[in-house]
């Protein structure tokens, strides 16, 4: 009987590192490890890198990261601890999309990985929106190229920025608004965040169908909020928590 094989892979952020357990077929398992954790002596990281992968034998690794000095001291966990030398996903070694773009090298590594893994799930063209600090928008033409996006202020960031930049406007919690018309100053703030950011997100991306000449057109929404935002736009096809991972192990598999 075939030994089943186990990757790891690593999505490394400037907040979070996003950690999967996976088999050859899908991802198993992930974690958020603090990105800030893999410096200094903190032995933290290794402790729950342990832990997810637990009595499994790893057989391949792979990372992409948009923090440059992250990446050698996670190498050198995978390096330590399993004896591999990990896959790095960037312009050069993407498969499942072809480029067409100015700069290869300046496209976020993550933004990549999420379009391999839309393109083998909904085929193309399709978008991907990725709600983290920033919401990102990835065009994949019917082509089947990676041919650019859109980068908007993150959620979190919009509303961070009213309580830090005015006097009274309080730190909110961001949950699914009650009514459009708040009768508090928090409830007033959530309404003009949630509906208003699903009037952005649904004012571009119907721009992009205009753009792309496009009559079907899936998007795929992952991130923090994707859940959040994507119970009110039908526009969203899909959300997918683990499509930078799932890009990740596609990529791993291709160049086998």
């Amino acid at each position: 009987m075939k030994n089943k094989t186990h990757l790891l892979l690593f999505d490394i952020g400037n907040t979070h590192t996003h950690v999967g357990l996976a088999t050859d077929a899908r991802v198993l398992k992930q974690m958020n490890i603090p990105t800030r954790d893999w410096f200094g002596n903190s032995t933290r990281a290794a402790a729950l890198l342990k832990k997810l992968v637990g009595a499994k034998k790893i057989n391949g690794a792979a990372l992409c990261s948009v923090v440059p000095r992250a990446t050698p001291r996670i190498r050198q966990a995978i390096r330590k601890f399993w004896n591999l030398e990990a896959l790095e996903l960037n312009a050069q070694t993407t498969r499942g999309v072809g480029i067409d773009y100015p700069k290869p090298k300046t496209i976020g590594a993550d933004r990549l990985a999420n379009s391999v893994a839309a393109c083998k799930r909904f085929g193309t063209p399709v978008v991907v929106v990725d709600f983290g600090t920033a919401v990102t928008f990835d065009v994949v033409d019917a082509t089947g190229n990676y041919i650019g996006g859109i980068i908007a202020p993150g959620l979190a960031a919009m509303t961070d920025y009213l309580h830090e930049k005015t006097a009274l406007l309080p730190r909110i919690k961001i949950t699914e608004p009650k009514k459009v018309v708040g009768k508090s100053t928090e409830q007033a703030m959530l309404a003009g965040a949630v509906y208003g950011y699903r009037g952005l997100v649904r004012e571009l991306i119907g721009e992009l169908k205009r753009e792309l000449k496009a009559k079907r057109l899936p998007v795929v929404a992952t991130g923090g909020y994707a859940k959040l935002i994507a119970a009110g736009l039908p526009e969203i096809s899909a959300v997918e928590p683990n499509l930078t991972l799932e890009g990740l192990r596609l990529v791993w598999e291709a160049t086998q």
